[in-house]
């Protein structure tokens, strides 16, 4: 028997005779009865595995037609059972997907049968449990991520950054940072993220607590040379000059430095002067001068008083233990207790080993690169 007879066959045997009982007991106020249609029918299109494209789209019609008659539970018990099917009826799945957010939640997650284009409508237009359901996919393409970036609100970013399945385009990872940023709720799922691109990455080192810059610095270390400098090279061209007007007397403090420099005379010692005399600006000159920084950089972890950040160019740059306690100490200033912290910072900086705080100082410095540039 052909396709097109087993098709007739089918239409003849729902249609005739059980599709006006069918259509009855959809229109019946028991719950129940509605789930015994759901069953009847789901029971019968899952039966067999041979239905041909003609006899699924008629399911398909048959069945979007009783969901207009079926209250949210029935329907959420259908999106459940067609969920994961391969040849479930596309004019169904597309109508669950845009249901309710509890009705379309297990299509979202699992149907293969919704294309990017019907994923992206959803991110779109429906609700953040809807992208919720979506972010949760086993796979997620860069379109749709970008979709999802760009009308998630930061508990869907979330959900999409702790998917491993899901891709993200270069473009949404710069604005998943951004927004981690400003919400240390996304920190965790931001820095762990594995594929997140190392140079943003780096750009969290500044944001987020002492845990996860220690993962930070862990994963700049493994870091094969050759993956770090494409991440070098991939951050530079994102790098802008963003970071306010100069002191007043910088141009003057400069000349300064570079005299010192040029004379040989511009050591690490000469900072702690520079810090005794309360010379912000030359010590801030002088130390991105010795780390190779951006004078911005420098002056953002000072008035930051981050004294992780601070271990890191100065173990970067060769200066001893002594040396890095005393800007440490000076920088903090009486108020925060500097001697307290005295002991808990030192160990900090003997466990930091110099390869990682290198590793790590190369992302700092693709923005000297790019103002140079």
């Amino acid at each position: 028997m052909t396709e097109r007879s087993n098709v007739a066959v089918a239409v003849a045997t729902v249609e005739t005779s059980r599709l006006p009982q069918l259509i009855a007991l959809a229109s019946e106020g028991s719950s129940e009865k509605r789930r015994l249609l759901l069953r009847e029918l789901t029971d019968h299109f899952f039966g067999a595995t041979d239905h041909g494209a003609a006899e699924i789209a008629l399911y398909g019609e048959v069945l979007d037609r009783l969901c207009d008659e079926m209250e949210a539970a029935v329907r959420a018990e259908l999106s459940a059972r067609f969920a994961d099917a391969v040849n479930a009826p596309r004019r169904l799945i597309r109508r669950l997907a845009n249901d309710q957010a509890q009705v379309a939640a297990p299509v979202l997650r699992a149907s293969p049968m919704l294309t990017d284009d019907d994923l992206i409508k959803v991110a779109r237009s429906r609700s953040q449990d809807h992208l919720r359901a979506v972010s949760g996919r086993a796979e997620v393409s860069e379109a749709v991520s970008d979709a999802i970036v760009e009308h998630g609100d930061d508990d869907t970013l979330h959900a999409l950054l702790r998917n491993d399945g899901a891709r993200l385009s270069r473009a949404a990872s710069e604005t998943a940072v951004e927004r981690a940023k400003l919400n240390p709720a996304l920190h965790a799922a931001t820095v762990q993220r594995k594929t997140l691109p190392l140079d943003l990455l780096n750009e969290m080192y500044f944001t987020v607590e002492a845990r996860l810059r220690q993962q930070i610095l862990e994963q700049n270390a493994r870091i094969n040379p050759d993956l770090l400098e494409a991440a070098l090279s991939a951050g530079r061209t994102r790098v802008a000059a963003e970071d306010g007007a100069l002191p007043a007397d910088y141009a003057e403090q400069v000349a300064y430095v570079d005299e010192l420099h040029a004379a040989g005379q511009l050591t690490p010692q000469v900072l702690v002067r520079f810090l005794r005399s309360n010379g912000r600006t030359p010590f801030l000159i002088a130390l991105a001068k010795l780390s190779d920084l951006d004078f911005h950089t420098a002056r953002s972890i000072v008035e930051r008083k981050d004294l992780d950040a601070l271990s890191v160019v100065c173990k970067a740059s060769d200066m001893d233990r002594a040396i890095y306690m005393t800007y440490a100490v000076a920088i903090l200033g009486s108020e925060d207790n500097p001697m307290g912290k005295a002991a808990a910072y030192g160990r900090m900086y003997s466990e930091l080993t110099r390869d990682a705080a290198l590793r790590t100082l190369r992302f700092w410095r693709m923005r000297r690169t790019a103002q140079a540039a």
